[in-house]
């Protein structure tokens, strides 16, 4: 006999984080499973490099937000930085249903996406979004009627306070086959 049941459904476990000021939103689509983190905090699998691309970007240190035992990242450094560059994250999925025991937006079913128009309102000051993979593209373009921009590159959409530019970049997982390098090299620095 075949159990039919659906997985069970995920709300997000974090509150959206939005430093006063912040200028930039990062959305990625949602956290992997409790069991993958390392940090209470976004990007918090080890196994992936957002914040090792951030490290070479500003400072050209892939390990520069590890903590010295090299098994955790420094939530506490990551947090002081995202507040001095203003940089709020969360992401594009409020509830979901994983279709397989693992974190890939292949198998990610969105039961609820985000109000980014919700979060936008509490981020008077941002410029632009940087989404975080095809899967946070795809639910924030959908959203906000923009147009998709090319890896690397950015399209502009018009919301109630102005202009914003949205940023695509590669996935930041190790699943996706592509140098740390070049990676850091597809992130705005100039936003």
């Amino acid at each position: 006999m075949t159990d039919n049941r659906l997985p069970e459904t995920e709300r997000h476990p974090l509150e959206p984080f939005i430093p006063e000021g912040a200028v930039l939103l990062m959305l990625g689509s949602f956290p992997p499973q409790r069991k993958r983190w390392s940090m209470d905090f976004y990007y918090p699998n080890l196994q992936n490099d957002m914040w090792r691309i951030f490290g070479v970007i500003f400072f050209n240190d892939k390990s520069y937000f590890l903590e010295e035992s090299g098994k955790h990242f420094c939530k506490e450094r990551i947090i002081a930085f995202l507040c001095e560059k203003g940089i709020g994250i969360y992401d594009t999925a409020t509830q979901i249903r994983r279709l397989q025991d693992n974190a890939s937006d292949k198998f990610l079913e969105v039961v609820e996406p985000t109000d980014v128009g919700k979060l936008l309102e509490r981020m008077p000051c941002c410029k632009a979004i940087v989404t975080t993979g095809q899967k946070a593209t795809d639910i924030l373009c959908e959203q906000l009627h923009a147009t998709q921009p090319t890896v690397g590159g950015y399209s502009e959409f018009i919301t109630d306070t102005g202009i914003k530019k949205l940023y695509r970049i590669l996935s930041s997982s190790r699943a996706y086959p592509l140098a740390l390098e070049k990676k850091s090299s597809l992130l705005p620095q100039h936003v």
